[in-house]
């Protein structure tokens, strides 16, 4: 059983603490200069801890998350003149490190309002995929759906059955992120306790993670993805996403069978717990009729979002994908996953024209999105509180997630945006806030950029979404 680190999450500090701190720092660093130092992060590690997440961002005017029953954003100034704003973001656009392929599109936050754009052709839009899939998976699914990953017995055979928990971890810790809700190590506890009390010493252990269908690496994937640690092998049964140090997702080594990790990680864990047992290596699905004896629960579809959108974990968003195609009746596979999120999208009224969906995460090069897209899913997203998700937990510049180190200048804070990376892809999409505290709706794309300056592509889109904010 290889050996795995959890991620380390920080404990979001109460309001009075947050409070106290805040006031603190602005006595110290009164009127303007109070202002420059939050935009510019200096207060971060006060008020934060470090990294400030969008909760500590104010929102522009006019925007905020739906309540039940909205039209839509209320209160919202007088929208911006959309074909200055376009003009002023195609100075930067014209950079020659983005290459010859490339758009800008941008729109007020009205739910009908027009979408202007430099281009109506598709790009491989990299992670921004996952805006799409998060907004399919909180149409289609109750955002507060949870999965379970259970223990069910036949006579002396103990099954592990994955429910497709993307966050399932081997044993919780104090400073776990929130979205790591279930372990194994609870299951175990609670499996060994029902045994016990049974008279069961003994058991032969497999596991089932029949749930979801397909292959596990996506066709539409460079078939190096896996032995490059870039992506696990999806499946409905892992502990940590598959990987063996989880707060470095992009480098660390997958577990190369997941579901034969977690079925182990679990044995260990009821041996701990007295259980006598033998791994039965062709045990692979629940007999019909096996009891269940013991059960935990993950986090909210919401939650997973937040995290998804957040962290742009390719992982949750695929296992999003699979539960999106059982939501609606069909096979769990990528591909199904792929052609219900397109017809949630065209049921929504967002526009789908040249729209191709391999994936749910974006690692394919084979999707391909329109600006014009995107902007409508985000869009449509600050229409409904069940999407809130979308929005909340979109990366801030300058403070969160993916966007935690980029625009150390002026604008920090006023974008909140998914990004999108691949070798030669980069892309953005989000909300940025004018001068006059407008929100505008934007997506830049490029799949053509100079590979030899994939930092020069960033400032670049960093200088679009600058150029937008009227900075």
């Amino acid at each position: 059983m290889g050996q795995r680190v959890n991620s380390r999450g920080r404990r979001a500090p109460t309001f009075a603490v947050v409070t106290g701190l805040l006031v603190v720092g602005l006595v110290a660093l009164t009127g303007v200069g109070a202002v420059a130092a939050w935009r510019d992060g200096r207060l971060n590690g006060v008020i934060c801890g470090g990294e400030c997440g969008p909760e500590y961002v104010i929102a522009p005017v006019g925007l905020r998350s739906a309540e039940p029953g909205d039209a839509g954003p209320d209160d919202t100034p007088a929208s911006p003149e959309l074909e200055a704003v376009l003009d002023r973001a195609r100075g930067p656009l014209g950079a020659a490190v983005l290459g010859e392929h490339k758009a800008v599109a941008v729109a007020g936050t009205e739910p009908d309002g027009i979408i202007v754009a430099t281009s109506d052709d598709t790009f491989i839009p990299a992670s921004t995929t996952k805006l799409l899939t998060s907004f399919a998976a909180l149409t289609v699914l109750d955002p507060q759906t949870r999965f379970d990953t259970r223990a069910r017995l036949d006579g002396d055979r103990l099954v592990l059955v994955g429910g497709g928990d993307p966050y399932l971890t081997d044993e919780r810790r104090p400073d776990d992120p929130a979205v790591v809700r279930a372990d194994l190590k609870t299951l175990a506890t609670e499996t060994a306790s029902t045994l016990d009390d049974a008279g069961i010493t003994a058991v032969t252990l497999g596991y089932d993670d029949t749930l979801f269908t397909g292959p596990s690496v996506n066709p539409a994937w460079p078939h190096t993805y896996v032995r490059d640690n870039v992506v696990t092998p999806i499946g409905a049964l892992w502990v940590d996403r598959g990987m063996v140090d989880t707060s470095r997702p992009e480098t660390t080594p997958r577990i190369a069978d997941p579901a034969a990790e977690a079925r182990d990680t679990f044995a260990a864990f009821l041996r701990a717990a007295g259980i006598e047992v033998t791994i039965d290596q062709a045990l692979r699905k629940a007999p019909d009729g096996a009891r269940v004896v013991g059960q935990v629960t993950g986090s909210t579809v919401a939650r997973i979002v937040e995290s998804t959108i957040r962290t742009s974990d390719d992982e949750a968003a695929e296992v999003l994908l699979r539960h999106i195609a059982i939501a609606k009746g069909r096979p769990a596979s990528s591909a199904e996953g792929a052609a219900v999120v397109v017809a949630t999208l065209q049921d929504a009224g967002i526009d789908v024209g040249g729209l191709v969906l391999k994936d749910g995460s974006g690692l394919s090069r084979e999707n391909r999105i329109s600006p014009t897209t995107l902007v409508q899913v985000v869009r449509t997203s600050l229409t409904e509180s069940r999407y809130a998700p979308v929005i909340d937990d979109l990366p801030v510049n300058g403070f969160s997630g993916t966007l935690a180190a980029r625009y150390v200048t002026s604008t920090r804070g006023l974008v909140r945006a998914k990004t999108g990376t691949l070798t030669g892809v980069h892309a953005l999409a989000g909300i940025v806030t004018d001068q006059q505290g407008r929100p505008v709706v934007f997506a830049a794309m490029a799949d053509a950029t100079d590979r030899t300056a994939p930092f020069g592509a960033l400032s670049a889109l960093d200088r679009i979404a600058s150029a937008i904010a009227g900075r």
